[in-house]
């Protein structure tokens, strides 16, 4: 592979410091994050090629960087670049109320729901809060496949009991658009309810996000009804 050539990415960094980013173009946009074109293709070029290829930028977000880099022009540093740009904007949509308490799985699913549906691959997220059900620190403890993750309680309750946690909620998403739980999310579910209990850390809800939709385990009645569960039973109001 020759040398990467820097193309028309000049005038599309004057045009943002000028115009404000809201002015460029989605393929202007991509070239700035790319940075660099490939030999005999400009950036510019490279941009509206890959925009071409993957369908626009909302397909590109979703793809993995492993899947980016099988795109001709597109290596593991630009692959990582772009993934860690989509990420930042999809977490830049979550409001940053952080002394809002999650009073509901609506409010979960509001705070949380758009960065999960915008992810290729399922992810499982851990969301620390106090006594008053307030954010505290939100990890992502688990990322998979198109279908499942693995999740390791021990990894779970090792991030809330360093934060101090009151109580969790968890989240997660199924890339497939359907928030129904399987059989799997109801046995972790189950698993780490009673470990929560064992504790003296509240579980206040678990959410499945889906394709503009979600499932709260809490609402739907599916919440695991042993005895070990009876602390958190107040769900998500404080």
């Amino acid at each position: 592979m020759g040398p990467a050539v820097p193309g028309r990415m000049e005038g599309s960094r004057e045009r943002l410091a000028r115009l404000g980013v809201t002015a460029l173009a989605d393929v202007e946009l991509l070239a700035v994050l790319l940075g660099t074109g490939r030999a005999g293709e400009d950036v510019t070029s490279l941009a509206a090629s890959v925009l071409r290829r993957t369908g626009g930028l909302h397909a590109l977000a979703r793809l993995t960087p492993m899947e980016l880099v099988q795109i001709n022009g597109i290596g593991p540093a630009k692959a990582s670049r772009l993934a860690a740009a989509f990420e930042a904007g999809a977490r830049a949509l979550v409001p940053c109320e952080l002394a809002a308490p999650l009073t509901n799985s609506e409010a979960v699913f509001k705070r949380y729901g758009n960065a999960l549906m915008s992810s290729p691959v399922e992810r499982f997220l851990v969301v620390s809060v106090d006594a008053k059900n307030r954010p505290r620190v939100e990890r992502e403890v688990a990322r998979g496949g198109r279908t499942s993750c693995q999740v390791d309680p021990a990894e779970v309750f090792r991030i809330l009991i360093a934060d101090s946690a009151s109580g969790a909620i968890f989240i997660h998403n199924h890339p497939s658009g359907d928030p129904d739980p399987s059989p799997n999310d109801l046995v972790l579910t189950e698993r780490l309810v009673a470990a929560g209990s064992l504790l003296e850390i509240r579980i206040l809800d678990h959410v499945i996000v889906g394709s503009g939709r979600y499932t709260s385990l809490r609402d739907a009645g599916a919440w695991p009804t042993t005895s070990a569960n009876s602390k958190a039973s107040t769900a998500l109001c404080p």
